[in-house]
């Protein structure tokens, strides 16, 4: 069962921000409809006490004359008269004159209350309000409310000269307000409606824009979980708040994290190399003293013997296939010699010249940029080797009619050999064994050219990098200065 709690914040921070609007609007709408409720009552309760000071007041001549219908046609008058402001327009139901001793003088409904009756007498439900009239000693008019009565009840003295006359009742129905309350209850509904949908979809747009980084960090940490992306896929919010600063701080673990990948992947590689080398050496090794000793018998026979024939072909074919396993060992046993011979320009230009063959029979156009001057203390065979197979395998791998690069130039105390074509590229499957001996078929002779360089380069204790991407692959070698021995 998916919980709350489980959502996305894609969804979790909208919802949250719509049921905040939700409930500030119900809120607001909630205390408005109150206040209004109350300034309704209060209205009421102003209105009946100013009609009723007004009706005690012209009520004390009939009274004072003992003129029951004047008083009658006093208070039945405004129901019925048609004036500007009839007393049924605050919702009075009915109106009570009450003598000194509390029995109805006149009312607006007689045949309900007959006169000279007791309030209790006509309804028990009145015993309460008799009571209050009785110990009531104000002389201005007030309005109560007593508990469990569905009505407001207006008491008004009629006074003449400080002598009490009568009291003047109204009586109102605690509904009397409620058409023009439940008016402001729809009117304040469709206002809240309209705002409601204005700001829902304002909240649920600025939810999901506050959301999208933290989804957009999420997804990118679970992607480190199971592999290490590439800092492309990782559209990380950047900024100065906390979710952006978090960001950063994830971009930078990623590109340390690949750093580190890199080199664990260039120290497995060295390694997986080294042993490779002591295998292969090991190996020619063994191979080198029966062949040499099968080419001592053969060049034996050749002086001693007088091969013809079939035996005398069949000592070439042996003596052929010997020579070039010698030369498959030797291609092996790559070692660096000791030279005192330094590097000089000159010698870099003369590879310039032996490729230059190569180069016109594909149609290729070399653009070579040799920025050394001075000798620099490297050795010169080994070096020239290098750039020499280095060179050989970017022709061979450019297609007819296309470029090669290089630049050759010194830049803190070492040596750098830029050699870079446009041919096929290199995938990461064959990058991963490219510096293997045997591992790259489509070169040409015995497909060592890699393999002797990168062992040139680790016995000069110097670097070899590879980039390679559809169009083009570029080998830099960097050789410091002294290192060779």
């Amino acid at each position: 069962m998916l919980h709350l709690k489980d959502l996305s914040f894609r969804y979790k921070i909208p919802l949250r921000a719509t049921l905040l609007v939700l409930a500030t609007a119900l809120i607001i709408t909630g205390a408005i409809l109150a206040r209004e409720y109350d300034q309704l009552r209060r209205d009421l309760f102003q209105n009946a006490e100013s009609m009723g000071r007004v009706l005690a007041k012209t009520l004390v001549t009939p009274i004072l004359h003992d003129d029951v219908w004047r008083a009658y046609e006093i208070i039945n008058t405004p129901f019925h008269s048609g004036a500007a402001q009839p007393l049924s327009a605050f919702g009075a139901e009915l109106v009570l004159v009450l003598d000194p001793e509390r029995r109805i003088y006149v009312s607006t409904r007689p045949a309900d209350y007959p006169m000279l009756d007791s309030l209790p007498q006509v309804d028990p439900d009145y015993g309460p309000l008799d009571a209050l009239i009785h110990s009531n000693v104000k002389e201005a008019p007030q309005t109560v409310e007593l508990p469990g009565s569905a009505y407001f009840h207006l008491i008004a003295p009629i006074a003449h000269d400080g002598v009490l006359l009568g009291t003047l009742l109204m009586e109102y129905p605690k509904s009397v307000f409620m058409p023009r309350f439940l008016s402001i209850v729809y009117r304040a509904g469709f206002v809240t409606l309209l705002v409601l949908a204005v700001l829902l979809p304002v909240s649920w747009y600025w939810g999901r824009r506050m959301a999208d980084p933290l989804v957009q960090l999420a997804d990118c940490m679970s992607m480190v979980g199971t592999r290490l992306p590439e800092l492309e896929e990782c559209r990380l919010y950047e900024s100065k708040d906390e979710v952006g600063r978090a960001g950063t701080q994830l971009k930078r673990m990623i590109s340390e994290l690949h750093e580190k990948q890199a080199l664990e992947r260039g120290m497995l590689a060295n390694e997986r190399l080294a042993a490779i080398g002591r295998i292969t050496a090991g190996i020619a090794h063994e191979i080198n003293n029966p062949l040499g000793g099968m080419l001592n018998a053969i060049s034996t026979l050749r002086r001693h013997g007088q091969p013809d024939g079939i035996a005398g072909r069949t000592v070439s074919l042996l003596e052929r296939g010997l020579m070039q396993i010698k030369e498959t060992v030797a291609a092996l046993l790559v070692e660096a010699r000791v030279e005192g011979h330094a590097l000089t320009s000159q010698d870099l230009e003369d590879i310039h010249t032996l490729i230059m063959a190569n180069v016109h029979r594909k149609h290729l156009r070399l653009m070579w940029d040799n920025r050394m001057s001075d000798s620099v203390p490297l050795p010169s065979t080994q070096v020239r080797q290098v750039l020499l197979n280095l060179l050989l395998n970017a022709v061979n791998a450019a297609a007819d009619g296309g470029v090669v690069q290089v630049m050759l130039y010194i830049e803190d105390d070492a040596l750098y050999l830029d050699v870079e074509n446009d041919g096929a590229h290199i995938g990461p499957e064959r990058m991963a064994h490219l510096f293997e001996p045997f591992a790259d078929p489509s070169e040409q002779g015995h497909g060592l050219g890699l393999w002797v360089t990168y062992q040139l380069v680790q016995q000069m204790h110097g670097r070899i990098e590879v980039e390679s991407q559809p169009g083009r692959t570029r080998f830099n070698i960097t050789l410091p200065y002294g290192a060779a021995t």
